[in-house]
């Protein structure tokens, strides 16, 4: 797949998204890369193997007070090369790239790996 269609599907997962959570997103630029480098695996406690999808960077929503403000975008990186490994089609890899965005969004919400499993774990 080449890197437009591909951001084509992480601009997709972004439109698709519930009102109430766009209306809340500001200041967040989500882009796409190949692969997460050793170094960003190593700063979050990946080890090869495994990898990531994405990463969220950034202060969370929760974290932010009165002083915040006239900073950088917080960043969402989507990572191509593994979704495109783990996925036999592009159906699959349009789900799997929803997934991944709305994880990384529920970081910038400040919600936790744990919470999230929770949370995706009691969905029927």
């Amino acid at each position: 797949m080449t890197r437009r269609q591909f951001e084509a599907l992480v601009e997709k997962a972004l439109r698709r998204l519930p009102k109430r959570f766009k209306g809340k997103i500001e200041n967040i630029a989500v882009v796409v890369e190949d692969w997460a480098d050793d170094e960003t695996l190593a700063d979050v406690g990946v080890e090869p193997p495994d990898t990531l999808y994405g990463l969220y960077r950034g202060i969370d929503l929760t974290r932010r007070d009165s002083a915040y403000g006239n900073v950088l975008p917080d960043t969402i990186t989507i990572y191509q090369g593994p979704i495109e490994e783990d996925c036999a089609d592009e159906a699959e890899m349009a789900e799997l790239v929803r997934d991944t965005v709305i994880h990384e969004l529920g970081h910038y919400f400040g919600l936790d790996d744990e919470t999230m499993e929770r949370i995706e774990d009691s969905e029927p």
